[in-house]
Formats: C-alpha cells, sequence, structure tokens
C-alpha cells in the first residue's frame, strides 16, 4: 500500500501491527510501522497505541511498550490491560501496581480483564487484602460474573495461594451455579481447586475432589492427573496412585509425558517400592532424567540399599557427570551403611575432576 502510493489510515496500520505480534521474527518491520505512525501523526489514535503495546509485549519489549503506553494522550483501558499482561508476563511487580492505581487515577475502567490481572498480581505477592478488595468489586461491578470461568480459576488461584483454601472453596462451590442451580463448572475450575488443595497438602481433598469431578462426567486433563498422582504419593495409596496413571491411556486416551512418569517413580520411591521405581525408569518411552535417578537414589539411601543406589548414581552421573548432589546423595547413603573407603574414594573422584561441595553457613 505505501509503495503504491495508497494512504495508511488507522486500520491498516493496527492490522499490520497485529499481524507483526504474532510473528516474532517480524519485530523489526513492527517497528518500521511505529516510525510511520509516528510520522502520519497517528499516535493520538489509542487503537493504534493498544497495537503498538501489545507488538512490544508480545517481543518482551517491555520498556519500548512502557514508552509508548506514556505517549499515548487518550488512554483507556484496553491500552492499560496490554501494558498489565507485560509487566506480569516479565515479572514487573512493581510496575503493575503503579499502572493499576494510575488507571484508577486517570478514571479507567477496571474490567474483567483488569480485575483477572489484579488478582494474578495479589496470588503473587499474597496481596490477599487486595485480592479481597477485587473479588468484591467484581461481584458489585460484573451481573454474570459467574458466567466468566477466567475469573472464577483466578480468584481461586488467588485465595489458594495466599492459603485461604475455605474461601477457594467457597468459590468453587458458589459460583460455579448459576441463577438456574445448573451446575456449570468447567474443567479450568476443577484443575484450579485440585491445585489449590495440592499446593496446600491437603492430598486426601485432592483424590476426594478428582473422584467428585469423575462423577459429574468433566473430562480431565494432564495437568489434573499430574496433581493427583502426586497426591496419591504424599498420602501413600500407591495402588490408587497407579490405577490413575493406568486411567490415563485407558480411559481418556491421554498419553502420559516425562512428568507424568516421573511423578509416579516418586511415588514409588516414596513408598520404598524401589524395584518397581527402577523397573519402571527402564521401560518407560522417554530417557530418565537426572531428578528421576536422583530420587531413586535418595530413596535408596533412605532405605540403606547400597546396590540400587550405585546403580541410580552411575546413570545420573553419565547424564551429568558435574552434579555434585548425586556425589553427596551416595556419599551420604556409603555412611550410612558404613563403607568409608567408598566415600574416600567419591572424594578421590571429585578432587580429579575439580568438583567442591558447597559449604553451608549461617548467621545465628
Amino acid at each position: 500500500m505505501h509503495s503504491n502510493g495508497v494512504p495508511l489510515d488507522s486500520y491498516s496500520l493496527c492490522t499490520s501491527l497485529k499481524a507483526s505480534a504474532f510473528r516474532t521474527s517480524s519485530t523489526q518491520f513492527g517497528k518500521q510501522i511505529h516510525t510511520h505512525v509516528t510520522k502520519l501523526g497517528f499516535m493520538s489514535s489509542v487503537f493504534v497505541g493498544s497495537a503498538l503495546i501489545d507488538l512490544y509485549v508480545k517481543s518482551l519489549l517491555i520498556g519500548d511498550a512502557s514508552k509508548v503506553f506514556d505517549e499515548i494522550p487518550m488512554k483507556n483501558s484496553v491500552c492499560a490491560n496490554a501494558l498489565l499482561s507485560g509487566y506480569e508476563e516479565a515479572h514487573m511487580w512493581n510496575e503493575s501496581l503503579k499502572l493499576i492505581q494510575l488507571m484508577g487515577g486517570l478514571r479507567l475502567m477496571y474490567d474483567r480483564f483488569t480485575l483477572s490481572a489484579i488478582l494474578r498480581l495479589s496470588a503473587s505477592l499474597s496481596m490477599i487484602e487486595f485480592g479481597r478488595q477485587a473479588h468484591g468489586f467484581s461481584l458489585r461491578t460484573i451481573s454474570d460474573v459467574e458466567a466468566d470461568l477466567y475469573l472464577q480459576s483466578s480468584l481461586i488461584e488467588m485465595y489458594g495461594k495466599c492459603g485461604f483454601v475455605e474461601k477457594a472453596q467457597n468459590v468453587f462451590s458458589l459460583m460455579g451455579i448459576r441463577r438456574e442451580e445448573k451446575r456449570k463448572r468447567d474443567v479450568v475450575l476443577w484443575t484450579s481447586m485440585i491445585g489449590v488443595y495440592g499446593r496446600n497438602g491437603r492430598f486426601e481433598d485432592v483424590i476426594a475432589l478428582f473422584k467428585d469431578m469423575l462423577i459429574e462426567e468433566v473430562r480431565p486433563d494432564g495437568l489434573v492427573f499430574l496433581t493427583v498422582i502426586t497426591a496419591c504419593g504424599y498420602a501413600g495409596n500407591v495402588k490408587l496412585g497407579f490405577d490413575y496413571f493406568e486411567s490415563m491411556v485407558r480411559d481418556f486416551g491421554l498419553e502420559p509425558d516425562l512428568e507424568h512418569y516421573s511423578c509416579v517413580v516418586d511415588m514409588l520411591c516414596k513408598a520404598g517400592e524401589l524395584e518397581k521405581a527402577f523397573e519402571l525408569v527402564n521401560v518407560m518411552p522417554f530417557e530418565g532424567s537426572v531428578s528421576m535417578w536422583g530420587a531413586l537414589l535418595s530413596a535408596s539411601m533412605n532405605c540403606g540399599n547400597v546396590e540400587m543406589g550405585k546403580l541410580a548414581a552411575q546413570r545420573a552421573l553419565k547424564m551429568d557427570p558435574q552434579n555434585v548432589g548425586i556425589y553427596v546423595l551416595l556419599s551420604n547413603l556409603y555412611a550410612k551403611v558404613g563403607m568409608w573407603s567408598g566415600i574416600e574414594e567419591l572424594r578421590e573422584t571429585m578432587k580429579a575432576r575439580g568438583l567442591t561441595k558447597d559449604m553451608g553457613c549461617s548467621w545465628i
């Protein structure tokens, strides 16, 4: 258009900027458009400004996005939310707080996106009072708040990360019901609530809620299974954990990934079933990670199983020869069973490879 002398308008500029935002390799092209925007005087357009902010946020150029926001003469909630998402993506929490306060000073509306961002910010900084104010504001200003699954999920996450599990449960129980009393809970809400129970150590509740989820015929995803299997491990219910692991493929057609296998291995290690854990790592369709072998080594140390511990250490060091933690775990295993000569050999090996154990210290 530009090379053929066709004048550019705000619509064509916004479309070009949005296209550039979806292609990280087009950042330079987006900057060239920014130059034309300035030359043509379109910086006064909040729509073009919002598109520019979105471009820089998706390109992780948060400083440039902030400068564009400052240059927009008549700001609205759209451009503010775009910058707010960039601050949160970059974990720039102080800047997020300042922007939220600025929105109030500019009399910009706090919409669903703003409130969700405030709730995520409150969860990240454990600002429970700030989050509760956002909750109250949403109830007063959003008529169909129970229909907004994303906002409900953010509320559950906020209360859960701040340690208010019962409040999260109230949101899950009450806001998952529409006015006609028909439950409309989505898998997102179930996943959020199960995650809250898991993070707060309420593993029996994780298992119970998962059973309720299946009763209501909500299809679980891989993340839910990861949380539930972890809970079974901490609750000592190995059989149930294995049943759920097998159910992923059998009943729901979900392929377990490396995290799921790692979770099952950790569950077996906690239960002291080292042979089963070792067999699973060897037969799974992925290469065992250092953390898997480290978990098996740690469990071997707790059980005093030298042979299994040595096998796990060998496999871990084959993948990461410079991992000092593996040497320390193996040394602790040798010390537990009185193999002092083995400890001396480990020290010589570490010395030959230039490895040293980090020394602990205390200011007390």
